[in-house]
């Protein structure tokens, strides 16, 4: 029985193997950020258009940005008081 309705779907740009997937998220550029005010880490990831990173204590909700540009510095592990 077939149904004139039946199609094909292609996805394209989809990662078949979640190991490539996680490789291509490792290479994406974060810097390390501790959160004193709740004792954890986290990873902020550079922002699509590269200017910053930005994010969020995850318990708390504190937000932080570190702006990119000249003169900057190359660390990549902050505390964030």
């Amino acid at each position: 029985m077939n149904d004139p309705r039946d199609y094909r779907l292609s996805i394209t740009g989809a990662s078949p193997d979640p190991a490539s997937a996680r490789e291509e998220q490792s290479s994406r550029p974060f810097v390390s950020v501790l959160f004193a005010c709740c004792n954890v880490y986290q990873r902020i990831y550079r922002s699509a258009n590269g200017t910053q990173y930005g994010g969020r204590c995850p318990r708390c909700g504190r937000a932080v940005r570190f702006l990119v540009g000249p003169g900057g510095t190359s660390e990549r592990t902050f505390v964030v008081e």
